[in-house]
């Protein structure tokens, strides 16, 4: 395998080119590596590859003449990979693809990058090592030959060297251990000193999940995992690292005021459906509770007969995960009593979230009407305090009802133009967009 890197500092990679690893594939031929100044492709004596960005603003672009150039110099590029924040993310997977290419050509970029009108000349495959900024592209292009070469044939010594690494299955690997046994009191787990393999392989692979659910659980949904690997992280539920974020969120379910179908505010009737699917959804997503709020005697009537019977009347004695489901949903005769009897639980007032499928803000409303926050800033929310989520039955919140919150959730399609989903689908999508912890 080749590499090409086109730099504007060669020098950068001398000494990691020569060394450990690199060094021996790069001595036995396994791997090659060639540099390309552009420098070398301008006259004049200052030797400038760069110029400032049309439009103004801060810095230097690097410029196109001299990038093509150097890449049209080389004989066999393969494909060309510029490093850059915005390019594909690159991963385990992307290193694999790569490692089957015979060579590759790596543009390291400098200043603010390179003209953008570079990937309109030549077909460049933008690629980027994470959502950070480094001064160029030089450290990280080391990163990736470094991560490609060593899937080369012969360059790890045995090839299966890689097959239990790190994100080889989108998990992390397993720790490792060595002599001696023991050191300071702190000694190496039992079931690597039996001799027995296959009790080995149990525990390595139940010690890959373990550390990957504590340390990076979002790998896991790309994980092939069998049952039993599912049964063992289940086992792990009340792990520390685990984030119950729903244990701080409180669902109120609005019933009043709300929008109607003729367009004027009133109450919308309450339905059994709404009680038992929001329910069921808050008990599989871990809220803390439902408050159904009507202001209407006989609907909450009808709420705390429902709620008697599937908890405990006879119901809940012939459906107990129904009753578990239901047990967390209360009743409340207005918005402002059911944010008492949160902060009352909660044992503080809570940050108060909503939804709404309005376009924009009603002009009367708009100097009180809630700002836009993300889902991920929600999320910082419900790590540090209590939080009420509202949502609206009818047509939605009337637009007295939203004033109330402190912050408007975006839509669950913000790019499509229909938003208009019934109130137990919405909080499906909306619970697990928030709470993102499956895993």
């Amino acid at each position: 395998m080749h590499f090409t890197c086109i730099t504007l500092f060669p020098e950068f990679f001398a000494s990691p080119m020569a060394c450990a690893l690199m060094g021996k594939g790069v001595d036995k031929g396994i791997v090659s590596f060639a540099t390309v100044n552009p420098r070398d492709f301008v006259t004049g004596n200052y030797k400038g590859v760069d110029d400032r960005p049309y439009g103004g603003g801060p810095g230097m672009v690097m410029q196109l003449e001299p990038l093509c150039r150097a890449i049209e110099s080389i004989p066999q590029p393969g494909p060309v990979l510029l490093l850059t924040p915005r390019g594909r993310p690159f991963d385990q997977a992307m290193a694999r693809e790569l490692a089957a290419q015979p060579a590759l050509t790596i543009l390291c970029g400098r200043y603010e990058g390179v003209d953008a009108r570079l990937g309109a000349l030549h077909p460049v495959i933008e690629v980027s090592l994470g959502d950070f900024v480094l001064n160029g592209g030089e450290a990280a292009a080391l990163c990736l030959m470094e991560a490609v070469a060593r899937l080369a044939p012969g360059f790890m010594g045995k090839d299966e060297s890689g097959d239990d690494e790190s994100f080889s299955n989108s998990l992390l690997e397993y720790p490792h251990y060595t002599r001696p046994e023991d050191h300071a009191g702190h000694r190496v787990p039992e079931v690597l000193l039996g001799g027995d393999h296959g009790a080995v392989k149990a525990w390595r692979r139940r010690e890959a999940l373990r550390t990957t659910l504590e340390r990076r659980p979002d790998l896991l949904a790309a994980a092939p995992l069998s049952a039993e690997d599912y049964a063992y992280l289940r086992s792990l539920e009340q792990t520390p690292s685990r984030r119950k974020l729903g244990r701080n969120l409180h669902i109120l379910h609005v019933h009043s005021p709300v929008r109607l179908k003729e367009g004027r505010t009133g109450v919308a009737s309450l339905t059994t459906f709404d009680i038992h699917d929001i329910g069921r959804v808050s008990c599989c997503y871990g809220v803390s509770d439902v408050t159904v709020v009507t202001p209407l005697e006989d609907q909450q009537a009808l709420a705390h007969r429902v709620l008697g019977h599937w908890t405990i009347g006879a119901g809940g004695r012939v459906n107990a995960h129904r009753a578990q489901a239901l047990s967390r949903v209360r009743v409340a005769s207005s918005l402002e009593e059911a944010l008492r009897m949160v902060e009352e639980a909660a044992g503080r007032p809570p940050r108060v979230l909503t939804t709404s499928a309005l376009a924009e803000a009603p002009r009367r409303y708009r100097k009180q009407w809630p700002g836009l926050v993300s889902f991920a800033e929600a999320r910082r929310w419900l790590e540090e305090s209590p939080v009420c989520l509202l949502l609206g039955a009818g047509h939605g919140l009337a637009p007295e009802a939203m004033c109330a919150a402190q912050a408007l959730l975006p839509p669950i399609r913000p790019l499509d133009a229909y938003n208009h989903l019934p109130v137990r689908a919405a909080a499906t999508a909306i619970l697990d967009r928030l709470l993102q912890d499956a895993w």
